[in-house]
């Protein structure tokens, strides 16, 4: 008999929870953030306003469904099933946090903060997850599928961004690595820069974006569904050992760019969470391009 789909709520910590925790009482908290111009009523009220989005959205679950929830530091020991409906409940910004655990199943995106967030992955509102649930649950129906990027070092490390993955020194320091491109005849480059970017089309409206404007590339940005990367090399350094010929290209279909580290260590991490970074030692390589997996993302 299969089991009953459930609706996984996906939630973070609010700014009004952090900053109270931080300073012992809503008092203390208060007082900390009108020295710095700060009224703690703003934060408060957000925080309202995604508990009230949490239960808005926790009772249009339909009652046959399962139902759990989790929260954003609780991600990486979260045990997702096949038959779960991700709801995210919250910022752009946690969709993609989420991106990376998940295996095909289908992610409703719900805002709380309508105005403040960009709403490019939360495109709903609490109010819409009555009719949302149903529907993200019959497969195929209404369904955005992203392109992710993903880094798998030759130790078997596995790294999945929705964005974009950084490669480089812990720090943002020096890097130093041997750089080439699949089917390049063997070429590879020995740098020194702040490290590799390399980023999908969802990441084209955040880091990725900036550096190719920095840049005035050639490369048209890529689109969210569609399977091609972009990659700069961030401040490559010129000398007598190290190159500045291979800074920037794209990616498409099973090409990979590949990184030999030649420092003490670097490390790969996605989607701005250096946190959940993989760690890489001297010799050691990784291969980075489009990921077979893709998020499904209800439009």
């Amino acid at each position: 008999m299969s089991l009953a789909p459930r609706a996984v709520l996906v939630h973070r910590t609010t700014e009004y929870e952090e900053v109270v925790a931080r300073h012992g009482t809503h008092g203390q908290a208060a007082f900390f953030l009108s020295s710095r111009g700060r009224d703690i009523e703003e934060v408060a009220e957000r925080h309202r306003a995604t508990r009230r989005a949490l239960a808005e959205v926790a009772a249009a679950v339909p009652l046959a469904w399962r139902q759990s929830r989790v929260e954003r530091a609780d991600l990486d020991r979260f045990l997702f099933a096949p038959e779960d409906v991700v709801v995210v409940v919250g910022q752009d910004g946690l969709v993609a946090n989420v991106a990376k655990y998940l295996t095909g199943q289908p992610v409703v995106g719900i805002d709380t903060d309508p105005g403040r967030n960009p709403g490019v992955l939360v495109r709903h509102r609490p109010e819409d997850a009555a009719v949302l649930l149903p529907a993200a649950q019959a497969r195929g129906t209404g369904v955005d599928e992203l392109t992710m990027v993903e880094a798998v070092a030759d130790d078997t490390q596995r790294l999945v961004a929705l964005n974009e993955i950084y490669l480089g020194a812990a720090g943002h320091q020096t890097a130093r690595y041997r750089l080439g491109l699949d089917g390049d005849r063997g070429v590879v480059e020995a740098q020194a820069s702040s490290g590799v970017l390399v980023g999908t089309g969802t990441g084209a409206t955040g880091w990725i974006r900036s550096v190719w404007q920095e840049r005035n590339a050639d490369l048209p940005l890529p689109g969210p569904a569609e399977r091609r990367l972009l990659w700069f090399v961030r401040e490559a350094w010129p000398s007598p050992a190290t190159g500045t010929s291979l800074v920037a290209g794209e990616l498409t279909g099973s090409a990979r760019l590949g990184l030999t580290v030649e420092s003490e260590r670097l490390v790969a991490f996605g989607d701005g969470m250096e946190a959940d970074a993989i760690q890489l030692t001297w010799g050691q390589s990784v291969r980075v391009g489009v990921c077979g997996e893709r998020l499904r993302l209800v439009g």
